[in-house]
């Protein structure tokens, strides 16, 4: 059985590059925003580059903040990738505006505390163990483009569910989550479409996760 993804259309991400790099991982994919289309996808590709409020504005306008909703209550794979990671914590918080995310995981998306800003560029990660994710390229580099990050990981389960796997970057000694894995819900804050092989094999992971 072939994988069948929607890539989430809300107006924002380089949706071409990350359509072409789902396919070559094996999956069949539409690039659509129809509710039901997203809903009934194996899995659900969520991009996103930009500010936090745009992406969060062009989300609401296609109710796809209630779609990832429901997609997550019945246990159904999502991944974000870049701004579609951020959106869906507690917050952003830009030039002074907060906005309000998905708030999938409590916490704040804020500007990275590092001497050069963007994170531009190639970059090693911290993998915990046990990850599906990055199962055999735990350690290759990944593309980074972003200023923000969220840089404090706030979800405390209390050992009542299994805790999400997070994975950690560092830039200009300024440390940010770069990955979480939680259950069906999985995002990256680098860019795996633009991450060659590595990146290519991170596809593979989660494609043949679904």
């Amino acid at each position: 059985m072939t994988a069948k993804v929607a890539v989430l259309d809300y107006g924002s991400g380089n949706l071409r590059s990350a359509v072409r790099a789902v396919e070559r991982a094996g999956a069949e994919v539409e690039l659509t925003s129809d509710f039901d289309t997203c809903l009934a996808a194996d899995g659900l590709l969520v991009p996103g580059v930009g500010a936090f409020a745009a992406c969060m504005e062009g989300l609401r306008a296609i109710k796809g903040d209630r779609l990832i909703g429901r997609r997550l209550a019945g246990g159904r794979p999502i991944l974000g990738i870049c701004v579609g990671m951020q959106i869906l914590f507690g917050r952003g918080v830009e030039h002074g505006v907060e906005t309000d995310g998905c708030d999938e995981w409590p916490g704040v998306v804020e500007r990275l505390q590092a001497p050069v800003v963007p994170h531009m560029g190639w970059n090693t990660v911290e993998v915990p163990e046990g990850s599906t994710l990055f199962a055999g390229i735990e350690e290759e580099r990944f593309y980074f483009v972003h200023s923000y990050g969220v840089r404090d990981w706030e979800l405390v389960t209390n050992n009542r569910t299994r805790a999400p796997l997070v994975t950690w970057a560092e830039h200009g000694g300024d440390r940010f989550v770069a990955a979480v894995e939680n259950g069906p819900l999985t995002a990256t804050q680098f860019h795996p479409e633009k991450s060659g092989d590595a990146g290519a094999a991170l596809f593979r992971n989660w494609v043949a996760s679904l």
